[in-house]
């Protein structure tokens, strides 16, 4: 597997400075290549210096947004994984 800092995320939710990206991890299991998905929600913002930083960490006014991004993200892998599923199941 490709180490994270190489990979790009398959989808980004950005609402103002909050954003989650969606990650796409391969695995192994049982012998079988499987794949699971990964969500990394982050708050942009500028340091003293005037410098972009992300953090973790989040005010309460910041909720609404990073709740919006989560839904979002959630939503994009859900429907993704139902479509993959389906593609796999022979009719």
């Amino acid at each position: 597997m490709q180490d994270r800092e190489k990979q790009k995320p398959i989808k980004d939710f950005r609402a103002g400075n909050i954003q989650a990206s969606v990650w796409k991890n391969e695995m192994d299991k049982s012998g079988q290549t499987v794949f699971r998905h990964s969500v990394r929600i982050q708050k942009r913002y500028r340091n003293k210096n005037g410098d972009y930083e992300n953090t973790e960490y989040y005010f309460r006014d910041d909720l609404p947004r990073l709740i919006l991004v989560a839904n979002k993200a959630f939503e994009f892998i859900a429907l993704k994984e139902s479509n993959d599923f389906e593609e796999s199941v022979p009719i």
